[in-house]
This record gives C-alpha cells, structure tokens and sequence, in this order.
C-alpha cells in the first residue's frame, strides 16, 4: 500500500514559474489523506511559495523546501539544515564574477540584491516567493540555508567552473535552466523523503515520487515508485522505474487519480 506521494513543483506539476495547480490535483489529495496516505511537495522553492501554491490543502501536506534544507509543515519546521556563513559570502562574491545573479535563503526570506525590479518582480508574481532586497547580500544576518544562482538560459554550463570549485563543499543542485543551488553538504530532496519516511514509520516500497530535473534523482532512489514526468531530463527518466505524461498534460493526476478509491 501506498503510504507517502511525494512530488516535486516546477517541471512536474507546473510549467515553470506558474503557479497555478490543477484543482483537481488539490481535491485528489484531500482524498488520498482520507484513505491514509500523506503527500509532500518537495521544491527548490522556499516552503512560503509551496504553501501559498497548495493553499487549499496547506495544512494537509509537507513541505519538503530549498532541496531537502528544509522539512516542514503548516505553521511548523521539522528541520533546518544550515550552511557555513563564510561559505555562503565566499560563494556570492563567485557567482558574481561569473555576471551571474546571486540569491540568499534564510529559513522564511529569500534575499536579493537591490537593482533589477522585474526580476523581483518575477519572483514575487511568478513564484510567489517571500523576497527582501537588500543593499548588500554579504550583510544579511540570518540562518542561510540555500545561495543561488541564476541566469536566463544555459545555467549548467555558466556555472561549471563554480560547480568544480565548490564540489567538496555545497550540495550542488542543477534545476531547469536557470538555476544553481547549493546547500549544505548531505542536503538533497532523498535525504528529506528519507527523514521524513523515518518520521513516519513509512518504507521506500510504500513510497511514490515524481520528477523532471536532475535535483529529484536522489528522490528516485528513496522510493519504489518513482515516476519520471514525460517532459523530464533522460538522466531522471533513467533513474526513475516508471513513467508519466508530460507536466502539461497532467501526467502527475493521472497517476494519482487511480490510487483513489471509488
């Protein structure tokens, strides 16, 4: 029996930077919470934007947020895995050499430099993250769970150089892209369904991921059915047993819609 859905956002649900879910998908979650399964977003995103995109069922779900940093709920945070401050100002002032646009993640805030308003914008409308810009990302005095990086289009190769640099250092994640985030070392979105599944008494063969891009790969190996969406990454596709339909045609309901009982 299926005990635990866990699924990502972007890419698998959602077109990127849309935030408007299927209701369907909302009111299919009502019902497998009925019939005793939990189910967990599992996002780059900061858990203010998970909860504000499944705001119906917000207090039903968990957030599994910022790649595994952080594991929460409605109103409450399970846990919070923090990066060395020294690292995060060293690697800010990285990313900006490359002419990349640099992020910091506290638990609740994401910070960005003052400047561009359309992107803030973007954030804010787009993802509906919780963001503050600030004079100076060096100066922000909070717990860093996630820095960032990102750029328009071709990520992975703009950031390769980082990537090297820092390997023995961050958790390292590519998603889409547009984005670079790095976390502290261990921290990835199967090492959050793994605590999560610990948490709840619930094994990787009563367990059901879904995902698109290469930072939900360690979630394919936490659970016996993984599913890959039709739109993901071949490296993903690979690594999961099972595939679904593309992101815009639903192919997360439709694999949900048969675990509901009539």
């Amino acid at each position: 029996m299926i005990k635990l859905i866990v699924s990502d956002i972007d890419g698998t649900l959602l077109e990127d930077g849309n935030n408007e879910l299927n209701p369907e998908l909302l009111e299919v979650i009502v019902k497998l919470r009925k019939q005793g399964m939990q189910f967990a977003a599992a996002s780059g995103r900061q858990w203010v934007s998970i909860e504000r995109t499944f705001d119906m069922v917000k207090e039903k779900i968990f957030y599994l947020s910022d790649n595994g940093a952080y594991v929460g709920l409605h109103g409450r945070n399970l846990y919070l895995n923090t990066i060395e401050p020294k690292i995060v100002w060293q690697m800010v002032r990285d990313i900006r050499k490359e002419g990349l646009i640099p992020l910091v993640s506290g638990p609740d805030i994401l910070y960005i430099d003052e400047g561009d308003l359309e992107f803030y914008d973007w954030l804010v409308k787009g993802y509906q993250f919780c963001v503050q810009r600030v004079e100076d990302l060096l100066q922000v005095e909070e717990p860093y769970i996630k820095v960032s990086a990102y750029r328009k289009t071709g990520i992975d190769a703009a950031t390769k150089s980082l990537r090297e640099r820092y390997q023995d250092q961050l958790k390292i994640a590519i998603s889409g892209d547009m984005w670079m985030d790095c976390m502290a070392p261990g921290v990835n979105k199967g090492a959050a369904v793994r605590l999560l599944q610990e948490s709840l008494g619930i094994l990787p063969k009563e367990t059901m991921v879904f995902g698109d891009q290469m930072n939900d790969i360690e979630m394919m190996n936490q659970a016996y059915y993984s599913f890959a969406v039709g739109n993901a990454r071949p490296e993903v596709k690979a690594a999961a047993r099972f595939q679904t339909d593309r992101n815009v045609e639903d192919g997360v309901l439709k694999v949900l819609r048969l675990l509901v009982e009539d």
